[in-house]
């Protein structure tokens, strides 16, 4: 009798929760979306950007999912990108260099996970976390900044530099003008 009551208790908490067939269905906020820990065994975005306004150098990595987007296509929900931000100094080619790395963003797309963002931020499913150096302490600074700055590339699925990543990734040579942001 007790385990009759334990498979109807468990199958009612089951029925109020949204699922899909590979199990519950999990919508995240900004600020909740973890840094993997293989990031940097994904394809590369973009590495080595240059932004000398921030005096930053930044590398962008996109987990497989995403990898699989073709130019036109938006990026599919389960798609994750990983930007780590470094302090610039000085390059001996006129460049920026790398120096100390200060923070690593999470950019991560799923179903309904842009439905929390504040009134008129709503960058589609996307949402936006940000992290200390060490990649567990969260950054202080707020995902309406980085809302605010994506919200204007609705039209390239709120990805900065998305035509640069396409034409580098096949095979191309990018020859547009820096998009700005990241």
């Amino acid at each position: 009798m007790l385990k009759i009551a334990a498979a109807i208790l468990s199958g009612a908490i089951l029925a109020s929760c949204s699922t899909t067939d590979t199990g519950p269905v999990v919508r995240l906020k900004d600020g909740e979306q973890a840094v993997p820990a293989d990031y940097k065994s994904w394809p590369k975005f973009l590495m080595n950007v240059q932004r000398g306004d921030a005096k930053q150098v930044r590398d962008i990595y996109i987990n497989p999912v995403g990898a699989r987007t073709q130019k036109g296509q938006t990026f599919p929900n389960g798609t994750i990108m990983v930007m780590e931000n470094y302090a610039a100094k000085p390059g001996t080619d006129g460049k920026l260099a790398k120096g100390e790395l200060l923070r690593v963003f999470v950019m991560g797309k799923g179903a309904g996970w842009g439905d929390s963002a504040p009134e008129g931020l709503k960058n589609g499913d996307w949402i936006y976390s940000g992290y200390m150096a060490d990649g567990k302490t969260r950054s202080p600074e707020p995902f309406t900044a980085c809302r605010s700055c994506h919200l204007p590339l609705a039209k390239a699925d709120f990805v900065f530099r998305v035509d640069e990543y396409f034409a580098t990734r096949d095979g191309g040579t990018y020859r547009g003008p820096a998009a700005g942001g990241y």
